[in-house]
């Protein structure tokens, strides 16, 4: 005999529209349940269609991680925003869901940055983060760790245990029109980490375009790259001197305007990157050899005090200058830094809002989502679908995570027989 949900009451109604507001809503299942006179036996009725054993769905991770790694919510905002609406959601419980769906994601993660590893142009930057377990007291045990190499599974030379700062590293990689965000957070400089994700490049490839700005710490050591520096940083020291250089910064500004407009022109007529390289040679050539002229210029006739801002701000140019202008003799070479930069945000955003993370551990969790979600913003994904369908498919991920990619996993469904 089947046996139905019993009908809802109108309070448990008023109730699922106030949870129907919460992020993550929950549904309480009320089963009748049935005794049998002669053995005693109780027979549950069976719940609806769909409505599995565990408790939490593959969606909750998802919405979680979204809002944690994508949007910048602490636990414990999380955690009130559902307590107001009736569905609480302890912080514990939330790092729980999100660091158990994160072994479904990792093999996904580390196809991605295997592909990463073979892109025309890598993209690199960092920023500072706070972990607790390499602060105060817990650094030395942290240390230890590292020594024994069990902190840090990638590949690489772990850096100097007295070196005291924390960093989230951000990588973008371009490869066949798809973009890739990568983040690593922890001891290492972006360099190291950069030089850590080569390890996995394709020996037969040509080097890759590294864009970078001018620090040194962002340079993989022993890896030979074709170095470009980002031309908005040097424009950037012109824009704040323009209010006591009017007519200097005038100058610089208008030009480095018009290659800038050169370059979105190539773009919006979707020039190759031969194509591209002429262009620019041809617009933007000449543009930038009279900046370059004037620049020298003011230094060598003293036209610009060398130890003010204006002249520290030309010689920042003049230094710099083969790899600032590197997009006018190498095909496929960007102008500046500020998609990775932009893919920073995401680490800014949760550090200002979260403030640290705790362990190593949490740290990795946090890059595998990162790294994922803003993935597939680059490639125009959506990443709560994608999140969810890597933890409901995670026995095929693992056999086969290329075919998992943000760009591709909606072929591999489709393709997949119906159950």
């Amino acid at each position: 005999m089947k046996i139905n949900v019993i009908d809802l009451s109108q309070q448990e109604i008023d109730e699922a529209l106030a949870q129907a507001k919460a992020v993550l809503p929950a549904a309480v299942y009320h089963l009748q349940k049935l005794r049998c006179n002669l053995c005693e036996k109780v027979f549950p009725a069976r719940p609806p269609k769909g409505v599995g054993s565990r408790k939490y769905d593959e969606t909750a991770a998802s919405m979680i991680a979204l809002f944690k790694y994508g949007g910048g919510f602490p636990w414990n905002r999380l955690h009130k925003l559902q307590s107001a609406v009736g569905v609480p959601l302890p912080p514990s419980t939330q790092w729980e869901i999100v660091h158990d769906a994160a072994q479904s994601l990792r093999p996904c993660c580390e196809e991605i940055e295997r592909q990463a590893a073979q892109g025309k142009v890598i993209y690199n930057d960092d920023t500072t983060m706070k972990i607790l377990a390499w602060m105060g007291k817990r650094r030395e045990a942290s240390v230890r760790d590292r020594a024994k190499g069990d902190a840090d599974g990638r590949d690489g030379d772990n850096p100097k245990a007295n070196r005291t700062g924390i960093f989230t590293s951000g990588i973008v990689s371009s490869l066949q029109g798809r973009q890739i965000a990568l983040f690593f957070t922890g001891i290492r400089h972006a360099g190291e980490n950069l030089k850590a994700l080569l390890n996995q490049r394709d020996r037969g490839l040509s080097p890759p375009i590294q864009m970078c700005d001018a620090l040194s710490r962002n340079l993989p050591k022993n890896f030979k790259t074709v170095l470009a520096n980002c031309l908005a940083h040097g424009r950037r020291q012109f824009v704040e001197l323009a209010e006591n250089f009017p007519r200097e910064c005038e100058y610089i500004l208008g030009v480095l305007g018009k290659v800038y407009k050169n370059d979105a022109l190539a773009k919006k007529r979707k020039m190759t990157d031969p194509e591209r390289l002429r262009f620019h040679q041809g617009k933007s050539g000449s543009l930038m050899e009279k900046l370059h002229a004037w620049m020298e210029v003011q230094i060598a006739q003293k036209k610009v005090e060398p130890n003010s801002g204006m002249g520290g701000a030309i010689g920042y140019m003049l230094k710099h200058w083969e790899k600032l202008t590197i997009f006018l003799r190498k095909a496929g070479a960007p102008l500046d830094n500020n998609i990775c930069e932009r893919a920073l945000k995401k680490a800014i955003l949760h550090r200002k809002n979260s403030l640290f993370y705790k362990t190593d551990n949490g740290a990795r969790v946090g890059d595998v989502y990162m790294s994922l979600i803003h993935t597939c913003d680059l490639n125009g994904v959506d990443p709560f679908d994608y999140l969810t369908q890597l933890q409901r498919h995670a026995k095929k991920v693992r056999a086969q995570p290329g075919q998992w990619m943000p760009w591709n996993y909606r072929q591999t469904i489709a393709r997949a027989p119906p159950r």
